[in-house]
């Protein structure tokens, strides 16, 4: 399954034990629940070991959730247009998604930014 190629390709990752852990788009292909599930996952792993992790993700939600940091993009050419310091309780739990008004708050404040960023490529 894609949660286990998943597991798997974190593992050998973590295997050799690297200061940094570098996920493009990990979790693109899953379904919305085994995306969670490995969002949980990585969380949890990070509770153990305390790895750097850069993490690519078009998805706001997850940004937040496993995000202390979170740097948004421009378009071509592609330049750090906003940094968001993302100061939310840790451990973090799933429910927070939609409970917590703090994270609904970054999710305004970042689909905003990336709106904006849309319409100036877009001449709007």
């Amino acid at each position: 399954s894609g949660g286990m190629k998943q597991r798997v390709g974190i593992a050998r990752a973590l295997a050799a034990d690297p200061d940094v852990v570098l996920m493009d788009e990990p979790f693109g292909a899953l379904d919305s629940l085994t995306r969670d599930q490995m969002q949980e996952e990585i969380l949890r792993i990070w509770e153990q070991r305390r790895k750097t992790v850069v993490l690519i993700t078009h998805s706001i939600d997850e940004a937040i959730f496993l995000a202390d940091r979170v740097f948004v993009m421009t378009a071509r050419p592609g330049t750090i247009k906003e940094v968001v310091d993302i100061e939310l309780p840790r451990p973090r739990d799933p429910e927070m998604r939609s409970t917590s008004q703090k994270f609904l708050a970054y999710k305004e404040h970042l689909t905003h930014s990336l709106r904006k960023e849309i319409g100036s490529i877009l001449g709007q």
